[in-house]
Parts: C-alpha cells; structure tokens; sequence
C-alpha cells in the first residue's frame, strides 16, 4: 500500500495515466465507494487523488475518511486555480491543489504527500486524571512532561484535554496561539505540518497543545475525535502527556493508546474514595497493568496512610509525592515548572516519576527510596 494511490471519480484516465507512468499503483473508485473507507480498521493507502476538474465539488464522504485515516494525503486536482474550488478542496480535507498542467504537478505532489505518510514508531502516552478537583493533576502533568523533556529536548507533547479554561499552559508560562479545540475541529485536515502548526513551543522545553479559551460550540466531542488526536500525537512524539478531565466522557473513553494511566489522588478521605471508583472502572476498561495510582502532597504525619490509601484503591501507590505548597504556588506564579529545579525533593519526585513512566534509569542524585514488589522500577519519596 505504500506505492499506491487511490482516484475517486476521475473525469478521464488521464491521470491514472500520468501516475502509473511514473511507477504508482493505482486504483479508481466512485465516490460512493470512497465512503466504505471511513472506518479506522479500513484499509487506506496513503495518498487519494480527487478529480475536480468540470466544477465538481469536494465529496462530503472525504471529511469523514479525512478522520478515520488522519494521516491520509489528498490532491485535488483542477483545471485552473480558481480560489472558490481551492477553498472547498482544503476545507475538505485536500493537503494539495494541482492545477494544468497537471502532467507536470501531479507526481511531484503524489510524492510529498506519500513521504509524510512513512510508518514513525508510536511514542508513549501517559495520561493523568484527578481522583478529585485540586489534588495538583495538572502540576503533576506539567512537571512530568517538563522532566521528560529534559532528558528529550523537543520530544515530549503534553496535550491539555481541557477543552476550555485548562491551566497547563500558565504553568509553563506560555501564550498559545492554537488549542485542542482548533485541533479537534481540524481533524480532517491533519497531516505533520498542520498538526505542529497548533503547537506551542514552551520555555520549559515541553512542547504544549493547549486548553482554549472557548468551548467547543460547532458540535460536541465525540470519543473518536479524542482518540484520532492522541493517536495521531503519538505518531509524531515519543512521549505524549495528557491531562485529562475526569468529568469528560469522550476523554476518559479515548485513553485506548495510552501506556500507562495515571491517578492522581491525595490523603483526603472523599478523594481516597473517589480514586477507588476511578481506578476500579478504568482497570475494568484498559486492564490492571496500566493503570496506576499516585499521591500528592504526602504527609507522613496524616491520618491516612499509605497503606489505607493501597487498601482502598486495591492496588499498590507507586509513588509518594511530598508536599511543598509554597513552591507550588511559586512555580505557578512564576510560570516556571518545578521539574527545572535540581534541588528540591519535590522536583525530584516529579523526575523520578517521569523516568520510571518511560522505562528510563533513575537520576543518580534524587532521594529515593524504592518500593517493594515493584512491576518497573517504582520509585517513592519518603516524607
């Protein structure tokens, strides 16, 4: 599949022709067929052509194609470049617009399109949920891909799945100009340029696809949107970090790809309580392996101790996170993530939880202390 093109409805053979000249595989297909391929499992090959020569338009079966498969290239093609049939070609889902003569346009936009569409490893997701408001998901999230980053400089996406009003990127003191909502009502257009086009490069080294500052009006978000982000983020990023809503249904429903999910609790009672139901019906839904269980702002003092927290939530804490509001709430202001920091126990913690998500040797110099019966190398700080 990876030399083939497939041409809905072509007005002539001439382009089959032209690409079969030049060493492609071709195949044509009505535009009724076209539509049996808007199935994720269907099987696509990287490129289609899309003969909109005689004032025809873009089929309306291309956008939801465009979804299934997002990394699927499209070339319009037509006989001028006239802007009303170039704008109806990009808003449905064509990456390219050729125009006469289209014996010299064609293969070389073919080309570029099947380059993008090369097999790239799948990166790793780890994805963070609140067993409650405030327990510091977002913090965690932030620090992790932060420390991941240092270790991966320009490797590492955190995906804010706020959909509106989210707080990653104050954290990390930046300014986007994109978010995931520009994201999930583009999906149809994705290809890599696209896609890096709404992301933010942060200070922290972390690249960032943002909350917005609107909510998603056109339609609501449906599970598959989610899910064709955080796949499509994977083919391009060996490391992906969600922060995750836990009372977004089409989000906690999306986490198929995700390596490892992450629940983020405290020693609050009605959190401890509240973790146990997430944790049970996520471990239901993606399998006891991936899920794990954490605890911020630890106290060794409080009445809730690790072992209660383990009893409840019918698994082992991985790690302990201490608590340190004060830096917390200095690295908010400051926009500046703890993770940068080198000599606190705090952002320590963070680092050695990012390293041990990602299978990475712990750093030599963080207090640690390791926890028994470990399935990766847990670590946990000691408070």
């Amino acid at each position: 599949m990876t030399n083939a093109v497939l041409i809905v409805d072509p007005l002539d053979r001439d382009i089959e022709r032209i690409l079969s000249a030049a060493g492609w595989q071709t195949a044509v297909v009505t535009t009724a067929e076209l539509g049996r391929l808007a199935h994720p499992a269907a099987q696509c090959p990287p490129v289609v052509v899309l003969d909109m020569r005689g004032g025809r338009s873009t089929p309306p079966s291309l956008l939801a194609v465009k979804q299934a498969h997002p990394t699927l290239g499209v070339v319009a093609v037509a006989a001028a470049p006239d802007p009303t049939l170039m704008l109806d070609a990009m808003r449905g889902g064509a990456s390219e617009f050729v125009a006469e003569p289209v014996a010299e346009n064609l293969v070389p936009a073919v080309q570029r399109l099947a380059a993008l569409h090369r097999p790239v490893p799948t990166g790793q997701v780890f994805a963070f949920l609140g067993a409650k408001g405030g327990v510091g998901t977002t913090t965690t999230a932030v620090n992790v891909a932060t420390s991941l980053a240092k270790a991966a400089p320009r490797k590492v996406l955190l995906i804010d799945l706020h959909l509106a009003h989210g707080d990653a990127a104050l954290l990390l003191g930046a300014e986007p100009r994109f978010s995931i909502v520009d994201a999930l009502e583009n999906i149809h257009r994705f290809d890599e340029a696209f896609f890096r086009g709404l992301v933010t490069t942060t200070q922290a080294g972390t690249e960032l696809l943002a909350s917005a500052d609107r909510a998603l009006l056109a339609h609501d978000t449906g599970m598959q949107q989610v899910r064709t982000v955080v796949e499509f983020a994977a083919h391009l990023y060996p490391y992906v970090v969600l922060d995750v809503p836990r009372s977004d249904a089409a989000a906690l429903d999306a986490l198929d790809v995700a390596s490892s999910i992450v629940v983020v609790a405290n020693q609050e009672l009605s959190t401890v309580r509240s973790a146990a139901r997430l944790a049970s019906t996520l471990r239901q839904r993606y399998g006891k392996d991936r899920v794990r269980i954490i605890v911020t702002r630890y106290d060794k003092q409080a009445e809730i101790t690790r072992e209660d927290v383990e009893k409840a939530v019918g698994t082992r804490v991985t790690h302990m996170v201490p608590n340190d509001y004060r830096l917390v709430l200095q690295a908010l202001n400051m926009g500046r993530p703890l993770a940068l920091e080198n000599h606190n126990r705090l952002a320590g913690a963070f680092r050695d939880l990012a390293r041990d998500l990602a299978g990475l040797a712990p750093e030599g110099d963080s207090v640690k202390t390791k926890v028994p019966g470990s399935i990766f190398g847990r670590w946990s700080v000691r408070g």
